[in-house]
């Protein structure tokens, strides 16, 4: 019981009901990558349940094939696109096809993503792990974005960017490749949204805290630790898509991640 509650001190939920995602998402046009698994997958399984339109990218095309026949069932329109986003040529294909075939997008959540964990001086050898990381995290992220725009600024639509709340904090040993293509992301979210305002497009990060999904299982140290839900983690992307605001935060990091910079020339002696 005292393990619940603190984790929903750290971690609350959204409280979405059923009703108020329908009247939102009911007959829009949703594009979602990473979409076969952990919070891409949550994330469809609740736009199906409000009667959203979808579009699916992901690598898995069995998995995609059997969200897009249950959103079928559910009275949607579903198409999809099993593909790896870092395939450069094949995104850009993806992009083309987007252009010329979907009818509208209300909301294009750019939700893929690759986790990585390796010292630098270990990789001297792998290039290849921040090509990879990079083209997932940021260039496919802004490939599709960019692809979408004419579309987006028509149905006045939300771009909204799955993010890491530890890139509000100083880096970390070990995660350059990580961190480095998520604060470029950031980075490019943050223009973008001053320079597509006057598209009439909204432009949101979720800084998300740890989630429990397969990418996150990979790090031992995370698998006993709190943390959301695939479900509850999909829940504070629409929640956040259903407003203005740019981003979201867990409450805890508007105040610890300002201390953290300020005390981090003395925790970097300890690295």
């Amino acid at each position: 019981m005292a393990e619940n509650l603190v984790k929903r001190l750290i971690y609350p939920t959204a409280n979405l009901s059923e009703t108020k995602l329908r009247a939102m998402f009911a007959d829009r046009w949703v594009v979602i990558t990473g979409a076969s698994r952990g919070i891409g997958e949550a994330l469809t399984c609740r736009l199906l349940d409000a009667h959203a339109n979808l579009f699916l990218i992901a690598r898995s095309e069995e998995r995609l094939q059997a969200l897009c026949n249950k959103a079928r069932e559910a009275g949607c329109e579903a198409s999809y696109c099993a593909m790896d986003l870092r395939d450069r040529e094949k995104l850009d294909e993806l992009c083309e096809n987007l252009k010329r075939t979907l009818p509208r997008v209300d909301y294009l959540f750019c939700n893929a993503g690759k986790s990585i964990h390796r010292d630098i001086v270990y990789a001297t050898d792998r290039m290849h792990d921040y090509d990879r990381t990079m083209d997932l995290n940021y260039r496919a992220h802004v490939a599709l974005s960019m692809a979408l725009i004419p579309k987006l600024s028509e149905s006045k639509g939300h771009i909204i960017y799955t993010s890491s709340v530890s890139t509000l904090y100083p880096p970390a040993p070990g995660w350059s490749a990580y961190h480095a293509s998520k604060c470029a992301a950031n980075t490019w979210c943050e223009t973008a949204r001053v320079e597509l305002k006057k598209k009439n497009i909204t432009i949101q990060i979720a800084y998300m805290p740890l989630v429990h999904t397969a990418m996150s299982e990979a790090t031992p140290s995370y698998r006993n630790l709190p943390a959301y839900t695939a479900d509850e983690a999909a829940d504070q992307l629409l929640k956040l898509s259903m407003t203005n605001r740019f981003t979201y935060k867990p409450w805890w990091a508007h105040f610890s991640s300002p201390v953290a910079k300020l005390f981090s020339p003395i925790v970097k002696l300890f690295y």
